[in-house]
């Protein structure tokens, strides 16, 4: 979905996805530009304004290396563990910044907060069509298994929802 709304917002995306497969669905929800980066350096396509990243770990130092000047990182996610090299002299010379965040530690009005900014600013896209969610498959609840053991393999292009209906 951050693709679809950056590019709702007027942003020019790049975006980086394991496997052929994936670069041609970022490019169907409106990328740019689409890297393999089991194929490809994402660094080679920079320099970059912002890079909203959920790998973590080792990317730290080439997305700071990738950053234009001003430029800014937002750490979403750890998939890649939470310790990365941080070459201060690059993030002073260029006067970015490196912002991390999560929901699971904000205190419910913050969350709250989040929400009532999502429904004036996103969800109208959605309500519009601009923004559609993206869901892979459905998995029954009794199958939750099965459904971790597909987001663990990493094949999916989407969210994988467990849900109640069996007849999903």
């Amino acid at each position: 979905m951050a693709i679809q709304v950056a590019k709702a917002l007027g942003a020019r995306v790049v975006t980086t996805v394991g496997g052929p497969e994936k670069v041609a669905r970022a490019r169907e929800l409106g990328a740019d530009v689409a890297i393999d980066h089991r194929a490809e350096d994402f660094t080679e396509h920079g320099p970059y304004d912002v890079i909203l990243d959920v790998v973590g770990g080792d990317y730290l130092e080439r997305n700071v290396r990738s950053l234009a000047a001003d430029g800014r990182l937002v750490v979403i996610g750890l998939q890649n563990g939470p310790e990365g090299r941080l070459d201060l002299a690059e993030i002073v010379f260029k006067r970015a910044s490196v912002h991390g965040t999560t929901l699971r530690t904000r205190s419910k009005e913050d969350k709250a907060e989040i929400v009532a900014q999502v429904q004036e600013n996103v969800w109208p896209m959605i309500e519009g069509g601009t923004v559609k969610p993206l869901v892979d498959r459905t998995v029954p609840m009794a199958d939750a298994a099965e459904g971790h053991r597909l987001m663990e393999a990493g094949g999916h292009l989407g969210k994988i929802l467990l849900v109640n209906d069996e007849s999903a």
